[in-house]
């Protein structure tokens, strides 16, 4: 699933997507550290997966998307 980059806190390696109708989803450090990235800029597209649905719906992984 794609996504945009939306907040990013480098402290933490935490932050949120927006999904492409507008909703927020947060992140935490795992899904972030699993991507293997080192920072992440807000406007960036980035590849994700979710696991769940609702407002129990978490990212488990956030990549940059490469085209």
């Amino acid at each position: 699933m794609q996504a945009t980059a939306y907040t990013y806190d480098p402290d933490t390696r935490t932050g949120q997507v927006l999904l492409d109708d507008g909703t927020p989803v947060p992140f935490d450090a795992p899904a972030f550290d699993r991507g293997g990235l080192r920072l992440l800029r807000p406007g960036q597209r980035v590849r994700i997966e979710v696991e769940g649905d609702g407002p129990g719906r978490r990212v488990t992984l956030v990549t940059l998307q490469t085209f």
